[in-house]
């Protein structure tokens, strides 16, 4: 972040607006200009990174500066603040640091924090995705080539990211066009007899049934390698080279073959602006803002090979500039990822010399930010930014839409404002088999996926009660969420009376940390007050807690979760239960709901249509979640149930003996010799697989 937007605040809607008069200069503001007047006190000049707690012991905000000293004392400069900014400082009731050694690394310390503890002034990424990646083991005789998500581990070959699943699998289906190479797994390569289906249609040269040799295969593996560092050119010269000596000889089939992979590998490079080829690995990142409203729009190049791109659309406060949330992003963006050599931006920043160098560290290697004036990268820069600015137009045109949506709910309800969150209920099973329980979120921003939730039903359940599985999803889903308020309005409750709990680091630099926690009642001798939720939200409740909680049935669901939620103490949340119309025909829905009489919506009303559309989202999430639980039960292999034995060493029994089966069969001798066992974990599988065997 910029020394001069480090007063910048991401806030709602509701934040932006002005602030009562006793607010903006009154006791609470001074109050917070005291905590911080007193954290200076010890603060060094040094550069590093800064916090401001607030009355719960959330994290109001984290900024860097090359000298904190110089840079927290322009907070008691109340008069050159913003108003939102003597908010927060009106919050504030303690203060953490952490000092780093370079400002460069307060850069990257402030990036981790903020995405971790996603504290409300910062611009925020809302982004907690983790992309995919495509993997080439190396460890096996005949490398697989496939899809990766998570950690990264030592014994293959990575490349990415891509920005989505679809990506990367268009990715893996080209690169089996053109070189072959296997993507099943270890233990279905190892069990294998003949060849299966992608051999036939030539999507793979089948090593597993000896159809080609190592050396052979590695030589694909080899060509498979340069095309992903970018040489394609030479892997299009050895192709043609070899169909037409193919040709030459009468081999047309093989010749035939030969053509299609050169035709696979010229889809890939389609277009100069999508697949620039000026443009070997790098990130073509672009921001555009209308109506207070951000985009940033990422393009994703390795090899000069556009591998996708994502639309983000970062939490800031209107009077941001480009610059600034182009900054916060990039700085954020790369804190879980390596960044390429060459990042390219459609505007300046003010630090980008230092963020620069920020990525140069996260990376290990130079890292280059430009912004291109001319030629091939230009126009890519303007194809993402016109991308930028299209998605932010459907965003702003699909919000308007769920505005006048949920207002609609809102009036048929009788609430008294339009609902933040709605919450939506299923459940699944096959007569008690593999139940769950599901929770999806629906909201101005229309489905909150990254909020949807899955509850594998631990109780004993009959075959047919969903009532008992509704009540135990409930008790979980709300039991968590009381607990977690009360201890946050206890939190409060210690802040008014005394210092601010502190609040742990989470990952970033090593450095010196220094925790200056001060008492609000040190400096005005008074307690903070905790504040009671409006609407009968219970005292520290979250942005997590529901306007509105749907669910599929009629009275008897209603009447029964309604005594689940009265037991629980629930209150501030609007019952609403859907019941399915005369012979289950969609349109004639009943509702019922608290305080009115069951009704239905005119037909073709939009909100019917909208309340519909979440009721048969929560089904589809409580389906798919139960068939997966289920496929993956089906699939459970015996060597599961072996104590001891976990991923690692089941691999490699698989891999030795081809199926459980043939683990069962095997001796004594041959389970000790087998790659990972010792004698001890070979006698406790034989045992297993031999309950009369004493061990002698």
């Amino acid at each position: 972040m910029p020394e001069s937007s480090d007063l910048s605040a991401t806030e709602t809607h509701e934040q932006e607006a002005s602030l009562p008069v006793e607010e903006t200069g009154g006791v609470p503001t001074q109050r917070g200009v005291g905590v911080i007047a007193e954290a200076l006190k010890t603060m060094p000049l040094s550069p590093g990174v800064y916090r401001m707690i607030g009355s719960t012991g959330e994290v109001l905000y984290v900024g860097k500066a090359r000298a904190l000293k110089k840079r927290v004392t322009s907070y008691t400069q109340l008069s050159r603040l913003p108003e939102r900014i003597r908010r927060m400082v009106s919050e504030t009731v303690a203060m953490e640091i952490v000092t780093t050694h370079t400002e460069a690394e307060a850069l990257l310390l402030e990036a981790n924090y903020i995405k971790r503890m996603k504290p409300r002034f910062n611009i925020l990424l809302r982004d907690d995705k983790t992309y995919p990646w495509l993997v080439l083991t190396e460890q096996h005789p005949f490398p697989q080539i496939a899809k990766h998500r998570g950690k990264m581990e030592k014994g293959a070959s990575y490349w990415g990211p891509f920005a989505s699943a679809w990506a990367v699998n268009q990715t893996v289906a080209i690169m089996q066009r053109v070189f072959l190479l296997r993507t099943c797994t270890d233990s279905m390569f190892a069990s294998r007899t003949r060849p299966c289906l992608l051999f036939q249609i030539k999507r793979c040269s089948a090593p597993c049934v000896d159809r080609i040799s190592q050396e052979d295969y590695a030589h694909l593996v080899t060509q498979a390698r340069e095309f992903l560092s970018g040489n394609d050119k030479e892997i299009k010269a050895e192709f043609a080279a070899e169909m037409e000596r193919a040709a030459e000889a009468l081999d047309y089939e093989r010749a035939a073959t030969l053509r299609d992979r050169i035709r696979a590998l010229a889809q890939m490079q389609d277009s100069s602006v999508v697949n620039p080829a000026s443009i070997g690995d790098g990130d073509v990142i672009a921001v555009w803002q209308d109506a207070g409203q951000a985009c940033i729009q990422v393009f994703f190049i390795r090899g000069g090979r556009n591998n996708g791109n994502r639309a983000f659309f970062p939490a800031h406060t209107r009077d941001e500039t480009d610059a600034d949330v182009l900054q916060a992003f990039l700085a954020q963006f790369y804190d879980d990822k390596p960044p390429p050599p060459l990042v390219l931006v459609n505007c300046e920043m003010p630090e980008e010399t230092l963020l620069a160098e920020a990525l140069s560290i996260r990376r290990g290697r130079k890292v280059e930010i430009l912004r291109p004036q001319r030629g091939e990268r230009r126009d890519v820069v303007e194809h993402a930014e016109t991308n930028a600015r299209e998605a932010l137009e459907r965003k702003m045109a699909e919000s308007a839409g769920q505005a006048k949506l949920l207002e609609g709910v809102a009036k048929a309800f009788g609430l008294s404002a339009p609902p933040s969150r709605i919450e939506v209920y299923d459940n699944s099973h096959i007569m008690g088999t593999n139940p769950y329980g599901v929770m999806i979120v629906g909201g101005p921003e229309g489905f909150e996926r990254r909020a949807y939730r899955k509850y594998g039903i631990k109780g004993a359940i009959t075959p047919g009660d969903d009532f008992a599985m509704m009540r135990e999803v409930l008790e979980r889903r709300f039991g968590r969420a009381l607990r977690e308020a009360a201890e946050k309005a206890g939190a409060a409750s210690a802040s008014g009376a005394g210092v601010a709990g502190d609040i742990a680091a989470t990952g970033g630099l090593s450095g010196q940390r220094l925790d200056v926690a001060t008492s609000s009642g040190a400096v005005g001798g008074e307690e903070t007050p905790v504040t009671s939720s409006a609407g009968g939200r219970p005292e520290g409740a979250g942005a997590d807690w529901p306007d509105v909680l749907l669910i599929d049935g009629g009275a008897g669901q209603f009447s029964a979760v309604r005594g689940v939620l009265d037991a629980l103490g629930v209150s501030g949340v609007k019952l609403v239960a859907i019941a399915k119309g005369p012979d289950r025909d969609a349109g004639r829905e009943w509702f019922f709901t608290d305080d009115q009489p069951p009704f239905q919506f005119e037909p073709r009303d939009p909100v019917l249509y909208y309340l519909q559309r979440l009721r048969d989202e929560a089904h589809r999430f409580a389906i798919t979640t139960h068939r997966a639980g289920r496929s993956k039960s089906l699939v459970k292999s015996e060597l599961d149930d072996i104590p001891g034995i976990g991923a690692a060493r089941k691999r490699a029994l698989l891999n030795r003996f081809g199926s459980a089966r043939g683990v069962s069969q095997a001796g004594l001798s041959e389970l000790e010799a087998a790659p990972g066992i010792n004698r001890e974990t070979a006698r406790s599988i034989y045992g297993h697989f031999h309950p009369g065997w004493t061990g002698g």
